[in-house]
């Protein structure tokens, strides 16, 4: 699954991407820091069957801590959008370009209200931040779709279904986006649509750790948008602790241990963290990783093994795969998720904790643990 992190310059896009994939990118306090997209692995958090076995787990990629399993995501970091964008102001059509492939995106604004439209320090306005970057980004999708229209020979139905897809926006969406608004007669509503049903979207409402945001952070959430209050420097400040092994701390808890003392700074600084966890419960990095995925997303975890008792692969391996699909998805589609082959050799799939056998249609279940029979 892909995430794009978007919205205007300096507001702490990479400091967040930084945070969440532990992979070094420039970081600087001006606006255009980032121009080619950086591109990494996260997770999210899933709960881990693994424990009703009493055994541990053998995740093939991700880890697992305490019953919490980490399942790899694919984030995007790209250049922040500035008013104009969809007429090619700034990097924007490189932006929204770079953005297309995000089946979520994550919404970075400054919490604070100190970056002013351009990124630079000033007053800011993080509600207008949102409605101006969504905003460039329909107008981008409203554009191409006029395009579209009176280019191409077809039914509406026809050409958007075809095209879009290059967006990375499934069918039911773009359907859905038709009905919700007709784009010969409101391109504009119809491309609103498309990014609700389509590119559905996360508030990050980065740098709580400053002083001023507590009022913002109530105005945005009347926007009718999941706001999740972040400060993505503080979570770097503990991931890179806990990768020097100065404390114990898993991404998304609420505390961390200290293992051994560092300078005086250093003790300042995880104090302020641990008051900041104290205050909010998280840093929210992971949290707006999980709710893009689960609640805004609608993923489900599933995971595949080759004996529906032990529920090991072929070399024993307990649990080794945890896939991330659609809610909805059935089994056969999940079979195909796995392996093409699989898919096309499907016969059913046995439920590893109730032994029933289900048909291809079966609707697969949050944390279904499924061992696809196929013919030989």
């Amino acid at each position: 699954m892909q995430f794009g992190l978007i919205g205007k310059p300096n507001v702490g896009k990479s400091t967040f991407f930084t945070a969440a994939t532990l992979k070094d990118v420039e970081i600087a306090d001006y606006p255009f820091t980032t121009i080619q997209p950086n591109v990494g692995m996260s997770h999210v958090r899933v709960k881990c069957p693994h424990t009703e076995l009493g055994g541990e787990c053998n995740p093939r990629k991700g880890g697992c801590f305490s019953g919490t399993r980490f399942v790899p995501i694919e984030l995007y970091d790209v250049a922040g959008l500035v008013q104009g964008a969809h007429q090619g102001k700034g990097l924007g059509n490189k932006f929204l370009d770079d953005v297309r492939r995000a089946k979520v995106l994550l919404m970075v604004v400054d919490a604070s209200g100190r970056t002013d439209k351009e990124g630079n320090h000033g007053e800011g306005n993080p509600v207008e931040d949102v409605k101006f970057v969504a905003d460039e980004f329909d107008k981008w999708v409203e554009g191409i779709t006029k395009k579209l229209l009176g280019n191409k020979a077809g039914t509406v139905e026809e050409i958007l279904l075809e095209d879009l897809s290059g967006l990375e926006i499934d069918k039911d969406a773009i359907l859905k986006a038709i009905e919700a608004a007709h784009p010969t007669t409101d391109t504009l509503g119809f491309a609103r649509a498309l990014r609700q049903f389509g590119k559905p979207m996360v508030i990050v409402a980065n740098r709580v750790d400053l002083d001023g945001s507590d009022p913002w952070l109530k105005d945005l959430e009347k926007l009718g948008v999941p706001v999740i209050p972040t400060s993505s420097a503080t979570e770097m400040l503990l991931r890179k602790a806990a990768e020097k092994g100065f404390i114990d701390y898993v991404p998304g808890a609420s505390t961390f241990k200290i293992l051994r003392e560092g300078s005086p700074q250093q003790k300042n600084a995880l104090e302020f963290a641990r008051q900041l966890l104290k205050k909010y419960g998280s840093t929210g990095v992971q949290q707006a990783l999980d709710k893009a995925a689960f609640d805004v997303g609608k993923q489900i975890p599933v995971f595949p093994v080759e004996d529906e008792n032990k529920w090991v692969d072929g070399n024993g391996n307990l649990l080794p795969d945890c896939l991330l699909v659609r809610q909805g998805i059935t089994a056969k589609e999940v079979a195909y998720a796995v392996h093409t082959d699989i898919g096309d050799k499907f016969v059913k799939a046995i439920d590893g904790k109730t032994k029933q056998a289900h048909g291809a249609d079966y609707e697969v279940q949050a944390g279904d643990i499924l061992k696809i029979s196929t013919r030989r």
